[in-house]
């Protein structure tokens, strides 16, 4: 269904590049299977499809058998390896075929960064071009098209039901809820628990459901540990996973010249706020939440990053807090300059940038971001 919609990378072209394999990353089912789909149909060359499910697949390309690889492929102008994280060795595999026919065009795409950058990234040193696709940005909906308006109209349900494309497309309440219920229930482990190999999908999601109520909150390690009754490492890693595996992102603090910066802890924001919702069993409208101001940083932290990103933006991002209590949500580190922004759900709630900031900080921007201005910073 998400055809209906353009996509920031529609378009592969420019990131094909002769002797590089394009690697395209991110979360189940935000649509890198039909991006890839839909532009190979536009192109006259010879594609082979392939996907890393295929036993066959799996056997011949973590074989190294280079013969039987070269044969597999001969008579083909490109190779589409869909979900390449099944693969052991996968990166040797991709660079052999590179090796051997420096002409042959070859996507892949994985939805585990962990394991795929793991598996691709030494063998495949300066020889990949990697893209990461996300749930639908604002910018993105832009092409559709819509306007400032039309997208401020719409914050709500992207607040409640978020941007996977499915969800998008969906007609009704009901039907988007049905998509991030099996989306939530069939897809949002499954990699951790497949590749690697955590047995416990309660443990799993028991920690997911605490950090989600913490939002745009510093997160204690420590305390997440006590009330899991596990060790501090174990939580450690299992939300490191969920970081790889494109559901949590990590914010850390930001410091550089106060002692009273704090800077030890983290904040985990969803890469989905509908994911996020529905992990809590909370899908209500935003007039029956408490939790607005939250779920309004975290789709707009989630988006800039999609920004950053899709514009090829070199930046560093943090959260800002002192000892006092006085934070900012978000600092952007680019170009030589921070930049730093507050979101606030109520147009009305004016705001300055904190004097202790300003003072450490000369010549840093600040910027109070809500729902009547939101656009000029995507």
């Amino acid at each position: 269904m998400d055809h209906l919609l353009k996509r920031h990378y529609d378009n592969l072209q420019p990131f094909m590049h002769e002797g590089r394999v394009t690697v395209l990353y991110g979360p189940r089912r935000v649509g890198k299977t039909t991006l890839v789909r839909r532009y190979l149909q536009n192109q006259s060359f010879r594609t082979l499809e392939v996907i890393g499910d295929d036993i066959t697949v799996r056997n011949l390309l973590s074989s190294q058998d280079r013969s039987a690889i070269l044969a597999w492929i001969a008579g083909y102008d490109a190779l589409f390896l869909d979900e390449a994280q099944r693969i052991p060795d996968v990166g040797w595999a991709l660079k052999l075929l590179i090796d051997a026919r420096p002409g042959l065009k070859i996507i892949a795409t994985g939805s585990a960064s962990f394991e795929l950058a793991g598996k691709v990234g030494e063998p495949l040193t300066g020889r990949q071009a990697p893209l990461h696709l996300y749930p639908i940005a604002i910018n993105e909906l832009r092409m559709q098209p819509m306007n400032a308006h039309e997208l401020s109209q719409q914050l709500p349900d992207y607040l409640v039901y978020g941007m996977y494309p499915e969800v998008r497309v969906a007609a009704s309440a009901e039907q988007k809820q049905f998509v991030l219920q099996e989306l939530v229930s069939s897809y949002l482990y499954k990699d951790i628990l497949e590749i690697e190999r955590v047995k416990s999908a309660k443990l799993l999601s028991d920690l997911l459901v605490l950090l989600a109520f913490q939002i745009g909150s510093e997160v204690s390690l420590n305390e997440l540990a006590t009330q899991l009754n596990i060790d501090v490492k174990t939580v450690a890693r299992y939300i490191d996973l969920f970081e790889k595996s494109f559901v949590l992102y990590n914010l850390r603090g930001f410091s550089r010249n106060l002692r009273n910066e704090v800077t030890s802890k983290s904040k985990y924001y969803f890469y989905d706020t509908g994911v996020r919702n529905t992990v809590i069993g909370n899908l209500n409208s935003i007039n029956l939440r408490n939790d607005i101001g939250a779920l309004w940083e975290n789709f707009m932290v989630i988006e800039r990053l999609k920004t950053r990103s899709y514009r090829s933006v070199l930046a560093r991002d943090y959260f800002w807090r002192t000892w006092e209590q006085k934070e900012i949500d978000l600092i952007e580190e680019r170009g030589g300059k921070l930049h730093a922004y507050e979101f606030k759900w109520s147009p009305k709630k004016n705001g300055i940038a904190p004097r202790v900031f300003t003072d450490t900080y000369p010549g840093s921007e600040f910027s109070i971001i809500h729902p009547e201005n939101f656009t000029s910073i995507l």
